[in-house]
Parts: C-alpha cells; sequence; structure tokens
C-alpha cells in the first residue's frame, strides 16, 4: 500500500457510507484483514457488528478484536502486524491513550500507518490521533482541559468530537491557540474526515466545523 490515510469520526460507529467504502477499498488492496481496537467490558462482541457492518457491505469479511491491556502480548503484536487496516474504538479516552499512545502497540500502529495501513478512529479514537490530544473536561475524570501527548498519525491540528453535543467551539478555540497549531476540526456525532498524506481531503455526514488561528 502506498501513501498514509486516516479517517477520524466525531462518534461511535458505524462508518459513514462513502468513508467506509473508501476505508474497505483501500483495505482490500492487501489482505483485507482488519484489527478492531478496544476496551474490553460487559457485552463487547455484541457491540463489534456497529464497526464491521458497514465495512462488510463492501466485501470485507476477516476481523480480529483485540482487547487493549496494559501489558499486551507478543501474539497480540503478531496479529496486528498481520493486518491491512486497523480502528481504534470509542470510549474512555484517557484509558485508550494509556494503552496505545507511547507503548509497544503504538509503535507498531505508527509503524504500520507510515507504511499505508489505513487506520480510522472513533471519539477517543479520533482524540488520540493526532500530535496533541486534548481531552475536554466533559470527557476525563479530572473535569479540566487536557493536553496531552498524541499518536502523531496527523500534523499542525487539533480534533474535537461529539462537537455539537458537547458544545465544544470555546474548547477547540482555546486548544488550537494553547497548542499552536494550523486549526482545529470539529466533528460532529455521525460525522467524518479522511486525512490522506496528513492533509484533510474529504469529509462526510453532519457538519465539520474549522477553527483557525
Amino acid at each position: 500500500m502506498t501513501g498514509k490515510h486516516l479517517f477520524l469520526f466525531g462518534g461511535s460507529p458505524p462508518f459513514t457510507e462513502k468513508l467506509g467504502r473508501k476505508f474497505s477499498k483501500l483495505t482490500r488492496k492487501q489482505k483485507g484483514k482488519v484489527a478492531i481496537l478496544f476496551l474490553e467490558r460487559e457485552g463487547w462482541l455484541a457491540y463489534m457488528p456497529k464497526y464491521t457492518k458497514e465495512l462488510e457491505k463492501h466485501g470485507l469479511k476477516d476481523f480480529i478484536y483485540v482487547a487493549l491491556t496494559p501489558n499486551p502480548s507478543k501474539d497480540m503484536l503478531e496479529q496486528l502486524s498481520t493486518c491491512t487496516g486497523i480502528i481504534i474504538g470509542g470510549g474512555d479516552t484517557e484509558r485508550y491513550r494509556d494503552f496505545i499512545v507511547n507503548t509497544i502497540v503504538g509503535a507498531r500502529i505508527q509503524e504500520m500507518y507510515e507504511q499505508g495501513v489505513p487506520v480510522a478512529g472513533f471519539s477517543a479514537g479520533a482524540l488520540i490521533s493526532p500530535v496533541h490530544c486534548v481531552i475536554p473536561p466533559v470527557d476525563n475524570t479530572r473535569g479540566e482541559h487536557l493536553f496531552l501527548h498524541g499518536l502523531g498519525l496527523v500534523l499542525d491540528c487539533v480534533i474535537s468530537v461529539h462537537f455539537s453535543k458537547w458544545g465544544e467551539e470555546e474548547n477547540l478555540r482555546k486548544a488550537v491557540l494553547k497548542t499552536n497549531v494550523s486549526i482545529g476540526y470539529g466533528i460532529d456525532d455521525d460525522a467524518g474526515v479522511y486525512f490522506e498524506n496528513g492533509k484533510l481531503t474529504e469529509t462526510e455526514g453532519k457538519k465539520i466545523y474549522c477553527f483557525g488561528r
């Protein structure tokens, strides 16, 4: 695979139709095997079709479910390495970040992304994807605006999710100034954005909001 491909969504799955088709097409170019990284909780398996259903419409059939832990096994990393698409789920953003950013799992994701493996992030997965992981007060136990290191899959921007539902305009404007990036993207629920080689090239769904410095 060539190029770098990042899909970020403002809410929970499913994929939007157009971006789901694009993610599937990119993934099918190789083995068509998708890893879904998630936080294990009761009923998790019944929730997985929310991630897979739209992709299955476009020909993807091989999925592995990777429960994130503080100490990933060698087998888990080997399985992840065989995939040609990666999905980072939604939920507790701080825990997703703890288990992925600055870990061996995060390093593997970064390597695969640089090699052209498409990565998709939903809600928490979207928040941890840029260089700057900005978590609003409503989304963390401390009730503070957190500015943390992210995965670094996209540069010079910050991301806000559940934008309209959480009333995130003021927080996003502040984040743009504090992190000194060029632009902030606010993504509504049921909306998504696609970055190709680090540039926003496509959007779908409800409104996407952009705030520059």
